[in-house]
């Protein structure tokens, strides 16, 4: 599990902005893994498609599928009958024996085996399945290319020395010393076609003793070729001497985004999508940056705005003096009062929680007044421990989404100001219309509603005004 997301700010970044296209031009041609399925190396897109950036992308022509994912700690029980999504576990390796072609990962850190962390649990089987799953994807001249952050804090694991003996490509970016903070992406791109993103890091414990939550998208070439563009940032980032550009190349630009959404039919539902990134640095000219696609959506509620973090800071966390850093915070509270939206906030509790968070929680229930209409409601989702203390860093909520009713966004950042400004992550913004007439699959957003509700209603959300056991999390009500 990832404690945090990054040391230190911003001052990498600052150091590192003065630096022209020729370089990352260079980098691009030498620093690019060998062509596979999609556009790797994509010719320059012309000048006219970036002079108007109102209206919506192009209508997608593939057949798009987007199923959530979510993984549930052995032994978190729910009520019968209560809502789900498809195992994450499932997903991941009905992606591995989709891929024909190529499977591009980027992740914070690797540790699908139980010796990584020297540990002995059955529970570590399903990422064990997964590794050897993609050694034999290897053996079948699959590529598989690995983008991870060099500060990753899996040091004794050796699944990625074990793929690379097997043919695969990694690369490890130095986020720290290029941007200041650490490569904390999750998503995989499979033969140009697939995607997956969210919570989750290539560890068995995001399997079966984290909660995660996540998407996946099937057929759906134009939002996986967007995506893959936010893997080529990380990828020449990673080749040897790299260095940030002031400007990135034009084959990096996006023209996807939140002014110019996709378009088209996912699950027979007529659908927008777009890919967000953090942080401004790592946002090629086009791609929405993922604190502008999170207060767009924030905006955009008028009835309920239901946020599941693990961590919920209005300040910097890794920078010293800490800074303090209001605009989430500042969005929440104005969609509870200036928009009159039922705001619910699910954060999360474990034993490495920093216990300073519930100062700012209780300013933020505090602020809820329903007489004069404004509703904000403050839980604490503890895992329980349970028979499970040997296995370190895990049993915890990892999951990071906000819901309304006409959208539903998929992150992989905490909020607090380091993630948005010197963190790479990346978001997914979907908005998915009701069937009109003959009964269907309800909309994205309204699946994610059920499932927040779930854990909301769950006996392991605790109001702040509850109580909690000390084996399970730090703060005790």
């Amino acid at each position: 599990m990832d404690t945090r997301a990054g040391p230190p700010e911003v001052l990498g970044l600052l150091a590192m902005l003065g630096l022209g296209i020729m370089t990352a031009t260079y980098l691009l041609v030498r620093g690019s893994p060998p062509p596979a399925c999609c556009q790797l190396n994509p010719k320059e897109e012309p000048l006219r498609s970036w002079e108007a950036l109102g209206g919506a992308a192009p209508p997608q022509r593939d057949s798009c599928q987007l199923v959530l994912t979510e993984s549930l700690p052995q032994d978190l029980p729910y009520a019968t009958g209560s809502p789900s999504a498809q195992s994450l576990a499932l997903a991941w390796l009905q992606l591995l024996n989709t891929a024909q072609e190529s499977i591009h990962v980027a992740s914070y850190y690797w540790s699908l085996t139980g010796p990584d962390i020297g540990v002995n649990d059955s529970s570590s089987q399903p990422g064990e399945v997964l590794l050897q799953k993609m050694q034999q994807l290897l053996a079948r001249n699959v590529s598989l290319a690995v983008a991870t952050s060099s500060s990753a804090p899996a040091r004794n694991s050796t699944d990625l020395q074990v793929l690379a003996a097997h043919g695969a490509e990694v690369r490890h970016v130095p986020m720290q010393q290029l941007i200041g903070g650490v490569l904390h992406s999750k998503f995989w791109v499979v033969d140009g076609q697939h995607v997956y993103m969210g919570s989750a890091n290539m560890d068995w414990r995001s399997l079966t003793q984290v909660k995660e939550l996540g998407a996946v998208i099937y057929n759906c070439s134009s939002l996986a070729q967007d995506l893959e563009k936010t893997f080529q940032t990380y990828w020449v980032l990673g080749a040897p001497h790299a260095v940030l550009p002031k400007t990135w190349p034009r084959n990096f630009s996006s023209h996807i985004n939140r002014f110019q959404p996709l378009r088209g039919f996912f699950n027979g539902l007529f659908t927008t999508a777009y890919f967000s990134a953090s942080p401004p640095a790592l946002c090629p000219r086009g791609r929405t940056q993922d604190l502008d696609a999170v207060l767009a959506v924030m905006r955009g509620a008028r009835e309920f705005l239901y946020v599941s973090v693990m961590d919920y800071f209005p300040t910097t966390r890794f920078s010293h003096p800490a800074r303090y850093w209001p605009v989430l915070d500042n969005a929440v509270r104005a969609a509870a009062f200036g928009q009159g939206v039922h705001v619910r906030l699910l954060v999360s509790c474990w034993l490495h929680t920093d216990p300073t968070m519930f100062p700012y929680l209780r300013s933020l229930q505090a602020f809820s007044n329903p007489r004069a209409g404004i509703s904000v409601d403050v839980k604490v989702f503890i895992v329980p421990v349970g028979n499970h203390s040997s296995i370190p860093f895990s049993r915890v909520n990892h999951s990071k989404y906000m819901v309304t009713e006409k959208a539903a966004y998929i992150g992989t950042s905490n909020w607090s100001a380091d993630y948005f400004s010197s963190t790479s992550g990346v978001g997914l913004v979907v908005h998915q219309q009701a069937p009109r007439a003959q009964p269907g699959p309800p909309p994205v957003q309204e699946q994610l509603r059920q499932l927040f509700e779930r854990d909301w209603s769950s006996r392991y959300a605790v109001s702040l005004d509850g109580r909690t056991s000390g084996q399970d999390c730090v703060w005790q009500g």
